[in-house]
C-alpha cells in the first residue's frame, strides 16, 4: 500500500533536473524544485495544465510558478535586469542581513537613549508625559532617517555608476542590447534598493513609537512618503551626475552640492518672496520643511492646508523633480558618454603627424604632490565646484549676516547657536564632506585606472606618496577650507566673536579638516573597492555629525547631567565599535582601538562643554580626540605600507 505525500513533486524527474541546474540559489527559502525563471506564458500554461491532468495539485507550486512569472514579468518592465539581478544578488551577502539588523538596532539604541535622557530610571505613571516622549522620539527619527535616506541615496546612486566608468565596464554595458532606459532605471532602481528595504524596515519602529501616543498613523504615513519621495530626487541627480561627468571627485562633489544648493534655493525663495501659495508650494520643495510641517500638526501650514495637501505637494514635486533627471539622463545618455574624445588619438595618421616641439616641466622632488598641484588630476571643472561652493556660501552668510539672531528654526532645534553659528556649521560640514570625498578618490582613482602599481614600482617612498596625497588634497580644497575660515575671522573682526574663541574655532576646524583628508586615505588603503572605500569614507564622516547632532537635541532637552550620563555610554559604546570596525577593517592596532574608543567619549565631553559655555576645554578635547586619530592611522601607512595595501603581512 503507497502512501500519498503531502507535497509532492508536480514535474518529472528530468524538468526537476533542468530547474534545479539552471536556477540554484535564486530564491533561497523554497525548495530546489520550485525555482523557475525566464518563464514564458506558453511555459507556466504548460506545466500548470500537466497539474491538473495528472492530479497532483500542490497550491505551494502553482502559486510559486504564477507569482515568480508575474514577478519577473513586472520587474524586468518596471526597472530591467540589472535591477533583477540586484534583486536576486543582494540577499546572498552577509552584509545586507547585518545591515537591515544593524539600522533596527541603532534606531532602538536611540530610542532607549532618549527614554534614559528623558526619564532617568523613575516610572512613568502619567500618559501625557509617554505621549510627549513618543512624539520627541518620533520627530528625531523622522529627520534622522531623511537625513540618511538623502545622503546615501545620492551617494549609493553616484558612487555605483561611477564605478563602472572607473573600471572600464561601462562600455560593456553599452554594447549590450539593453536600452538607454533600462540602463539608467536599472542603475537607480538598483542602487536604491538598501535605501528602500532600511525605509521599509523603520515601519515597525513608527509603529512602536505609536503605541506610546503622540503620533499619528498619518504622520507616519507621510514622513514615509516623503522620505521616499525625496530619496528617489537624490538618486536620480546622483545617476545623473554620475554619467555627465567623468571624474569621480567632481561626481561626488556637484552630487553633494546640488542637494544642498536645491534646499537652499527653496529655502531663499521662501524667505525672500512674499508669503503665497505659489512661494509655500515652492519650499516644499525642500523635505525637511514638508517633514517638520507634518511633525507639527498645529502649525499654521498644517492647519490652512491640511497634512495631506503639503505632504502630496512635496512627494508630486519631488517625482516631478525626479522623472525629469531621469528623462534628461536617459536622453543624453549616448552623448555623454563614452567620450567623443576616447577614440581621438586612432584618428590621427601616424605617417603624417608631425611630433610638435613640447617645453618639458621642471618635477619637484616629490612627484606625487608635483602631479596633485601643477597638473589637472582631478578634471577641468573642478573650478566650478569650487566657484559654486563659494557662491553658496557667500550667499548663505549674507542671508545669516541679514537675519541676525531672529531666525527660529535653528534656535528651536539646538537651542543655542544663533544663525551665524548655524551658517559656520553648516559651511563647515559641506567643507569637510568634500575634503574627505577629494581624499578617498586620490587614492580609488589611482586603483582604479590601473596606475598604483606603476607607482609603487618606482623609487617614490611611503612618506613621499602619503604625504604628497594629502597636500595635493589641502591644496585643491584651499578655497573650500577657505571661506569658513574666513568667516570666523570676519566675526572676529566685527567684534561678535573674541580673539580667543576665534583662535579656537580656527584650530579646532584645522585639525577636523586634517582627519578627513586622513581618514579618507585610510579608507583608500583599507578598503579593495572603490566603492565601498568611499561609502565606508564619507558614511563615518556622515554618522560622526548625525550622532553630535542627536547628542545635542537630546541635552537640550534635559540639563541633568547625572540622568544624560548613564543613557549616553551605551551611545557612547556603539559609536566606539562602529569607527573600531571601520578603521580596523584589515589592520588592526592598539592605536586605531584606543583612538576608536576614545574618539566618541571626548566627542560626547566636547558637545557637553560647549552646551555650557566652555571654550579651550572644547577645543582642546577635539584637538586630542581627532589629532591622536589622524596620528594612528598616519603612522601605519607611512611605517607599514605594503601592510596596509595587502601585499604583505605583519608575520613576514
Amino acid at each position: 500500500m503507497t502512501t500519498k505525500r503531502l507535497f509532492a513533486n508536480p514535474f518529472p524527474k528530468e524538468t526537476y533536473e533542468a530547474c534545479s541546474s539552471t536556477n540554484a540559489g535564486l530564491s533561497p527559502g523554497f525548495p530546489t524544485n520550485w525555482r523557475f525563471r525566464r518563464e514564458s506564458p506558453y511555459t507556466v500554461r504548460k506545466r500548470l495544465t500537466f497539474l491538473v491532468r495528472f492530479r497532483r495539485i500542490d497550491v505551494f507550486a502553482v502559486v510559486d510558478v504564477v507569482s515568480n512569472y508575474l514577478c519577473q514579468r513586472f520587474l524586468n518592465v518596471l526597472a530591467g535586469p540589472l535591477f533583477v539581478r540586484e534583486v536576486i544578488t543582494a540577499p546572498r551577502q552577509f552584509k545586507h542581513f547585518l545591515m537591515r539588523a544593524g539600522y533596527v538596532f541603532a534606531l532602538f539604541v536611540l530610542f532607549y537613549t532618549a527614554a534614559q535622557a528623558t526619564f532617568g530610571w523613575q516610572q512613568v505613571r502619567n500618559i501625557g508625559e509617554l505621549a510627549s516622549f513618543g512624539s520627541l522620539v518620533f520627530q528625531i527619527v523622522a529627520l534622522v532617517q531623511l537625513a540618511l535616506v538623502l545622503f546615501f541615496a545620492v551617494l549609493f546612486a553616484a558612487g555605483n555608476v561611477a564605478q563602472e566608468k572607473d573600471r572600464r565596464t561601462l562600455l560593456l554595458l553599452l554594447m549590450t542590447d539593453l536600452t538607454s532606459s533600462e540602463l539608467v532605471i536599472g542603475k537607480l532602481t538598483a542602487s536604491l534598493l538598501v535605501v528602500g528595504v532600511l525605509l521599509a524596515i523603520s515601519f515597525p519602529v513608527m509603529a512602536f513609537i505609536h503605541l506610546l501616543g503622540g503620533v499619528s498613523v498619518d504622520q507616519m504615513a507621510w514622513v514615509l512618503a516623503i522620505s521616499a519621495a525625496a530619496g528617489l530626487t537624490a538618486g536620480a541627480w546622483g545617476t545623473l551626475v554620475a554619467f555627465w561627468r567623468e571624474k569621480t571627485f567632481q561626481t561626488l562633489a556637484i552630487s553633494v552640492l546640488g542637494i544642498v544648493l536645491l534646499i537652499a534655493v527653496a529655502e531663499g525663495v521662501v524667505a525672500l518672496l512674499p508669503t503665497s501659495t505659489l512661494v509655500e508650494t515652492v519650499g516644499l520643495v525642500n523635505p525637511f520643511r514638508a517633514i517638520l510641517t507634518v511633525l507639527d500638526p498645529l502649525g499654521r501650514l498644517a492647519q490652512t492646508r491640511g497634512l495631506a495637501a503639503v505632504a502630496l505637494s512635496c512627494c508630486g514635486l519631488q517625482l516631478v523633480i525626479a522623472a525629469a533627471l531621469c528623462t534628461v539622463t536617459i536622453w543624453r545618455l549616448r552623448v555623454w558618454y563614452p567620450p567623443r574624445t576616447i577614440n581621438e588619438s586612432s584618428l590621427v595618421d601616424d605617417e603624417n603627424a608631425v611630433a610638435k616641439p613640447r617645453v618639458h616641466r621642471a618635477i619637484w622632488s616629490n612627484p606625487v604632490i608635483w602631479r596633485e598641484i601643477r597638473t589637472r588630476a582631478y578634471g577641468k571643472k573642478i573650478a566650478i565646484i569650487k566657484l559654486a561652493y563659494v557662491i553658496f556660501a557667500v550667499a548663505l552668510l549674507w542671508f545669516a549676516s541679514s537675519a541676525g539672531n531672529d531666525i527660529e528654526q535653528p534656535r528651536r532645534i539646538l537651542g543655542i547657536l544663533d544663525s551665524g553659528g548655524v551658517a559656520f556649521v553648516g559651511l563647515g560640514i559641506v567643507c569637510l564632506m568634500l575634503v574627505n570625498a577629494q581624499a578617498v578618490t586620490a587614492f580609488t582613482n589611482e586603483r582604479d585606472a590601473a596606475t598604483l602599481e606603476l607607482l609603487l614600482v618606482t623609487d617614490v617612498s611611503a612618506k613621499e606618496f602619503i604625504y604628497g596625497k594629502i597636500g595635493g588634497v589641502l591644496f585643491n580644497t584651499k578655497e573650500l577650507t577657505a571661506v569658513p575660515a574666513f568667516y570666523v575671522v570676519w566675526r572676529a573682526v566685527q567684534g561678535s566673536l573674541s580673539i580667543e574663541n576665534m583662535v579656537y574655532v580656527l584650530a579646532g576646524f584645522g585639525v577636523l579638516c586634517l582627519f578627513a583628508a586622513m581618514l579618507g586615505l585610510h579608507s583608500g588603503l583599507t578598503y579593495q573597492s572603490s566603492r565601498t572605500a568611499i561609502a565606508n569614507s564619507l558614511g563615518t564622516m556622515f554618522f560622526l555629525f548625525v550622532g553630535i547632532f542627536i547628542c545635542m537635541m537630546l541635552m537640550v532637552q534635559v540639563r541633568s547631567f547625572e540622568l544624560q550620563l548613564p543613557c549616553f555610554l551605551l551611545f557612547i559604546l556603539g559609536g566606539g565599535l562602529g569607527l573600531w570596525a571601520s578603521l580596523t577593517h584589515r589592520n588592526p592596532s592598539p592605536a586605531l582601538m584606543l583612538a576608536a574608543m576614545a574618539l566618541p567619549f571626548l566627542t560626547f565631553y566636547a558637545i557637553t562643554g560647549f552646551l555650557q559655555q566652555q571654550t579651550l576645554g572644547v577645543c582642546l578635547s577635539l584637538a586630542v580626540a581627532y589629532g591622536f586619530t589622524t596620528l594612528a592611522m598616519l603612522v601605519p601607512a607611512i611605517s607599514e605600507f605594503d601592510v596596509s595595501l595587502g601585499r604583505s603581512n605583519n608575520a613576514g
